[in-house]
Order: structure tokens, then C-alpha cells, then sequence
């Protein structure tokens, strides 16, 4: 029995998958019940009248390129929420295990537990030290009923990178005890190496990816699960039926073409050079206390008068994120680094 065996649902581990019609595109489809005509105005490639093809090679294939990975190595999900749900719900007994979160963070693997009924274990980031991971913490409090650790770098909302050598140092520890899963959703905005290439020394490393943040691509929901072949194999079985949509797989293959790829790395940079200027200018503004560095498409920042500050941004028409109700962050304010003009807008809104 593989570790994967071991440490994932017994139940789910059985589990007979969904039988999907066979994919044959070059047959006339008789066998899924589809209407055999396109509905009006409907100028897709194969018809969205059809289901689409179960996990697309086309797409699986594009996207392990794209992030280095082999392809029975990789999931494809309707973002990674999808892939966080899909993790929860295939590890964790509801009432008996849990997943361990490092606050402040993403809230989704919190809500996926919840959904679940699964407990959550909270190893706090140390605050004092720009938010680091705390690796003694988490690998005391990692008993036998973890069976997920989620770990974000570069981090929501906090922006900074995760010590590397803490992460592998976790997961070395965790060798067949619990999978950890890192997010790198904005990892290109860090300009790093993603910790996806431990996978061949690390089999219960997985790491998540998008396409919604330096791809610009969050309305198409695609994102990317990188684990070992059997975790892989285990989300499978439930995953939805035709989980990526047929509009979907059409403009993720246009969009990851190497001419738009070329386009992706000058907007990161464009991002990353802004991310710096507005750090910069949002440090002098007088009822700014206190801003965060960050490797993300976003800034973190402290204010005297928080709710203030979402007024003032509010009257110059623009959203900033309000985090005040994450852990340690009371007085705290998430801005995503947007165009030169809305930089420039907030910043005279909040002069």
C-alpha cells in the first residue's frame, strides 16, 4: 500500500470513480446524451453543446510545461480553490483529522476544512520577525490527526516568501505523517524558483499555481495542483465530471502561447517595479505606520486610522482590501498593486 494509501480517506481510497463517456473526438458522439446541435451563436472550437474532454491532455500537458512538472503530475482545477477543496475533502474524516494553517493566511484552506468538518490546528507566523514561518511550532503541533499542512509563500496578505529551507526542513519531518502544500498563487511576482522541483527528493510535497494572478487570467478559474502521481490519481476520483469548461480550456491554450508568455514577464516586471515606487510612497504618508516588504502583486500596510483610509479610497472610487480581522493585523490594509494611474490615484486620495 503506498503512503498515500495510508495517510488519505479509506473511503475515498475505494471509491469507484465516475464513469466518464469515453473521449474519442474523432467518432460521432451517440453515448452522452448531448443535444447533436450547437446552440445559437455558439463559435467554439468542438461545440459547447459536447462535455468537454475529463482533465484535457492538451491542457494538463501545457501546464506542466509551463511550471516544469511532468504531466501525471499534474491536476487541472477550476482554480486553486477547487484544489484546496479537493485536498480536504480527500484527507480528512470529518470530526477526526485536521489541517494545520499558519495565520495570518489564506482564509479558503480554513473554509474548506470547516466545510468539511475537519479541525483546524493554527501555528501562528512570528509577527516580530516579518512574519516568518515558525518550523519548531509547526512540526510540535503536527500530531498524528494533521494530515494537511497549508503553507502560502509568497504569503496572503502578509506578501512576504517563506524560508525555503523551513519548508523542506517541514516536510522532510513529515515524510509519510502529512502532506504540505505550499500556494505559490504569486510567486512570479517574487521572481524565485518555485519549490515544485523537491518533488522528486519530496513525495508529499504538492504545490499549487494559477493562471488568475501574473497570468491575468482569474475569470477563466484555472488552476494547477503539482503532487505525486497518486495524490494525483486520488483527486481524481472526485474532482466534478467535466470539471474544466469547454471556453475555458479554448482561452488557456491561446493564452499560454510563448508569444503570451512574453507578455506575462513584462507585466510582472511592470507590477514588480510599481510594487516597489508605491511601497515606497505609501511609507512617507504620515498616517501610514507601517508597510510590509512584499514578493506579491500586493502591498501590506498599517494606518493609524484604518477605517479612515477605507473611506478616503473609497471617495476616489477605488477597493483596497480590509484585513482588519486577521490575526495580528487590527489596523491593517491589503492594496493590490494596480495600473500607474490607480497607484497615483490612491496615493493623492490618501496624501
Amino acid at each position: 500500500m503506498s503512503w498515500v494509501a495510508q495517510l488519505a480517506r479509506a473511503d475515498i481510497v475505494s471509491l469507484q470513480a465516475y464513469e466518464y463517456a469515453s473521449w474519442e473526438p474523432d467518432l460521432t458522439r451517440m453515448h452522452a446524451n448531448e443535444l447533436p446541435w450547437r446552440a445559437p451563436k455558439d463559435e467554439s472550437v468542438f461545440g459547447l453543446n459536447r462535455y468537454p474532454e475529463p482533465q484535457p491532455k492538451d491542457l494538463v500537458e501545457r501546464l506542466a510545461q509551463l511550471y516544469g512538472a511532468a504531466p501525471h503530475s499534474v491536476l487541472a482545477a477550476r482554480g486553486s480553490d477547487e484544489a484546496i477543496d479537493l485536498l480536504v475533502r480527500a484527507f480528512c474524516r470529518a470530526g477526526q483529522d485536521s489541517v494545520l494553517v499558519c495565520p495570518p493566511t489564506f482564509a479558503m484552506y480554513t473554509l474548506a476544512a470547516a466545510i468539511q468538518g475537519a479541525r483546524v490546528v493554527s501555528v501562528p507566523l512570528r509577527a516580530m520577525q516579518g512574519f516568518a514561518l515558525d518550523a519548531d511550532a509547526v512540526l510540535q503541533m503536527c500530531t498524528p490527526e494533521v494530515k494537511i499542512v497549508f503553507l502560502c509563500s509568497p504569503n496572503n496578505p502578509t506578501g512576504n516568501l517563506l524560508s525555503e529551507e523551513a519548508i523542506v526542513r517541514i516536510t522532510q519531518a513529515l515524510t509519510t505523517r502529512a502532506l504540505v502544500v505550499v500556494d505559490e498563487a504569486y510567486v512570479e511576482f517574487a521572481a524565485c524558483q518555485s519549490l515544485a522541483r523537491y518533488l522528486p527528493q519530496l513525495p508529499n510535497l504538492a504545490v499549487l499555481r494559477t493562471l488568475s494572478k501574473a497570468h491575468g487570467l482569474a475569470g477563466v478559474r484555472c488552476g494547477t495542483l503539482i503532487a505525486d502521481p497518486d495524490v494525483i490519481t486520488l483527486l481524481k476520483k472526485i474532482i466534478h465530471p467535466y470539471a474544466i469548461p469547454q471556453l475555458t480550456l479554448e482561452a488557456v491554450l491561446k493564452l499560454l502561447e510563448p508569444g503570451q508568455l512574453a507578455t506575462v514577464r513584462k507585466t510582472t516586471a511592470l507590477v514588480r517595479f510599481e510594487r516597489e515606487r508605491v511601497t515606497k510612497e505609501l511609507a512617507r504618508l504620515p498616517f501610514v505606520k507601517r508597510v510590509w516588504p512584499s514578493k506579491a502583486n500586493f502591498i501590506l500596510a498599517e494606518f493609524a486610522d484604518a477605517a479612515q483610509a477605507l473611506f478616503r479610497a473609497h471617495e476616489a472610487q477605488l477597493l483596497v482590501r480590509d484585513v482588519r480581522g486577521y490575526l495580528g493585523l487590527a489596523s491593517a490594509l491589503r492594496i493590490t498593486i494596480g495600473t500607474l494611474e490607480e497607484n497615483e490615484r490612491l496615493l493623492e486620495a490618501w496624501a
